[in-house]
């Protein structure tokens, strides 16, 4: 079944918000091993709207519309497909007396307008919304099945897991299913890691391994179709195990795991704590961390110490290392690590100092960054970082390393020097 995902709204193509409808309705419709074969943005405009709706029902089995079913004369999408597909548009009575009571419980009549979102295609199927006033449709023409959802998202994701999900399902040609496993790695560069497995790749069939590099990390997604998730996970296993047999140790996680979530995991899991002393990152760690549910188990706290006077005042950095090597040196980043492990009491203390940029600093490159990690009653270890990029990239990329520093001490008792 070729699938084409339409986005309508003319603040989509003014920039005003950005079409995350289309990558969940991508990524959903894959595991339901429905191939999605195009992504359009449409204005609300009946004529370009016309035109797209045409080329799409003309090319593909499934079309599947977002936004534009709004009380308003400018919400097109269910009366332009209706004429595209010759189909008359009919009052549906549940969705009107829907409509009727939500507007009574606000002490309200409907306006006029608001009735045309009662109206459905003419022996289509029809979604309810209980969280607007838009429902969603579905009709089925000439081969070609239109499903038409609200725009905003507050009603779409509940509207698909309720009643669309299943309603794809009855009217897919088979039962073929598409699983993917995701592994994410940290400490090897996408060119690095190809060339590891590249007879797997070169090889590829069911299932397929896709590459994909992120800001400081890489990862892998397997994809198999198989007629149940079984038979699928089952095709995936053996080349998930052949890859970690290759390139295992750069595997941090699995799917939809972050280096954040890992390592709160892990320390939970040993009943360890860390806090943090944040240079050049201005507080990332700090929010990384702690934007995992579950981190205040773990998370001591941290100290942004971007002055020379914070070092020194809150973590007793002495004047004389800032005054000799400077505050982008590794007698900082361990002097930082030490001073939050004393202050706050942690089981392990991770420091960051650098720069940043855009200009150098001390007449240091930019990109230039010391990490720290400090442990209880254990020799503290600095770690020498060369980033490039811009001043963002860098901060995440020292972020996710020092995060990647602690979860390797964690897990294997210390981070080499080709991890880092």
């Amino acid at each position: 079944m070729r699938a084409e995902l339409v986005a309508v709204g003319t603040e989509l193509l003014l920039g005003q918000i950005v079409d995350r409808h289309s990558a969940f309705l991508s990524k959903e419709l894959s595991q339901l091993g429905i191939d999605v074969f195009f992504h359009t943005s449409v204005g609300d405009n009946w004529g370009r709207l016309k035109e797209i709706v045409e080329t799409a029902v003309s090319r593909s089995d499934l079309v599947i519309f977002t936004g534009g079913l709004g009380p308003t004369e400018d919400d097109l999408t269910k009366e332009t497909v209706a004429e595209v597909l010759d189909v008359p548009l009919v009052e549906h009575p549940p969705s009107a007396e829907v409509l009727e009571r939500l507007f009574s419980e606000r002490g309200l009549s409907v306006p006029p307008s608001n009735y045309k979102q009662a109206l459905m295609f003419d022996g289509g199927t029809v979604f309810p919304n209980p969280n607007g006033t838009a429902p969603g449709v579905a009709i089925s023409r000439d081969g070609v099945t239109c499903v038409l959802l609200p725009g905003p998202p507050t009603e779409l994701y509940p509207m698909f897991e309720a009643h669309v999900r299943s309603y794809l399902e009855s009217i897919r040609p088979d039962h073929e299913v598409v699983v993917s496993k995701v592994l994410r790695f940290f400490g090897i560069g996408e060119s690095h890691l190809v060339e590891r497995i590249d007879d797997l790749i070169r090889n590829q069939d069911n299932p397929t391994i896709a590459p994909l590099a992120k800001e400081g990390e890489v990862t892998l997604r397997l994809t198999a179709k198989a007629n149940t998730r079984q038979q699928a996970e089952a095709i995936i296993a053996p080349v998930k195990e052949s890859i970690l047999q290759s390139v295992g140790r750069y595997v941090y996680g699995e799917d939809e795991e972050s280096l954040e979530r890992v390592l709160v995991t892990a320390l939970a899991q040993q009943n360890r704590t860390v806090s943090l002393a944040e240079s050049c990152t201005g507080g990332l760690l700090n929010h990384m961390i702690t934007s995992v549910p579950g981190s205040s188990a773990v998370f001591q706290g941290g100290i942004v110490c971007y002055t020379d006077e914070v070092k020194k005042s809150m973590l007793d950095v002495s004047p004389d290392i800032l005054a000799g090597p400077g505050a982008v040196s590794m007698e900082t980043a361990q002097a930082l690590a030490d001073g939050a492990l004393r202050r706050l009491g942690s089981d392990f203390a991770l420091s960051v100092t650098g720069v940043a940029g855009p200009e150098p600093a001390e007449g240091k490159p930019v990109g230039l960054v010391y990490l720290g990690l400090a442990e209880r009653n254990q020799p503290t270890r600095t770690y020498r970082l060369n980033l490039s990029g811009s001043r963002e990239k860098i901060q995440i990329r020292a972020a996710k390393q020092a995060l990647y520093i602690l979860l390797e001490r964690l897990k294997k008792g210390e981070a080499t020097n080709e991890a880092i």
